[in-house]
């Protein structure tokens, strides 16, 4: 065999291996693409399966604790509780010194209000309080308004034979009144009857005071009023403004007010 055929042979020899080596090259390539793509095609959605959980657990965590209603509990200790829309207590906050010390007490978070009302009436600084005539309000608020008048239903109905004890309704421009003034809305209500009737009364002196001793000085106001008008118009009788506090001598009935 001649030089320049064995030089053909080889090079149509190379040329063959050299395309079946392509071929298989290709067939590989072919063979692992899919697979390279499926892989790619399955970790993307593991990554969005991911995100939306995350995506989920965030809008859920924001929706359980975002509060939706409020309650007021002043008798000295002054505290409010937020309320989701689950019904659940997720917060607790103290207005006064009082409402610090029976805050540390508490143990109702994640509680329904309902159970956490009655474990703060229960509780040994309320019951005592409570023993020795003072005054309890309940005030509500909410930005859930079927929800708030429901809380404030219930308690109406669940005190209507406690004496001292008065359920009232609050409006959220009042609930951020009172927080600019250090109260909690519960008081600040009180505090805005008292100031119709005495207009120098400011919010930190009555911050500290307990409720019968601001429902006290109300009577007194409303009585000097009453007085004042009687001397001066000669009408026989003026009432007081109806706003659901019980006689000077602490025996006051209850009575609920919106």
């Amino acid at each position: 065999m001649s030089e320049s055929i064995k030089t053909v042979f080889e090079q149509v020899h190379a040329e063959t291996d050299l395309k079946e080596n392509t071929k298989a090259y290709i067939a590989r390539q072919y063979r692992e693409e899919p697979k390279h793509k499926t892989s790619s095609v399955r970790y993307m959605k593991y990554a969005i399966a991911c995100v939306c959980i995350i995506l989920i657990s965030l809008t859920a965590h924001r929706v359980y604790f975002t509060a939706t209603s409020k309650i007021s509990i002043d008798i000295n200790p002054s505290i409010e509780l937020n309320v989701n829309r689950f019904n659940q207590v997720i917060s607790v906050n103290s207005y006064n010194d009082d409402g610090k010390e029976l805050a540390k007490q508490l143990n109702v978070r994640y509680q329904n209000y309902d159970d956490a009302i009655q474990a703060i009436v229960k509780n040994e600084i309320i019951a005592e309080l409570l023993a020795d005539d003072e005054l309890i309000t309940f005030t509500v608020a909410g930005s859930d308004s079927g929800q708030a008048n429901k809380i404030l239903s219930e308690l109406k109905a669940e005190t209507a034979d406690q004496e001292n004890t008065y359920c009232y309704h609050a409006s959220n421009k009042d609930v951020q009144k009172a927080h600019e003034a250090g109260l909690s809305f519960g008081k600040y209500r009180a505090y805005l009857e008292l100031k119709k009737l005495d207009p120098t009364i400011e919010a930190d002196f009555i911050s500290q005071m307990t409720m019968r001793e601001i429902h006290d000085l109300i009577h007194e106001h409303s009585q000097d009023n009453t007085d004042t008008n009687e001397s001066t118009s000669g009408n026989a009788h003026h009432g007081h403004n109806g706003n659901g506090h019980g006689n000077k001598n602490g025996k006051g009935k209850h009575r609920n007010s919106e």
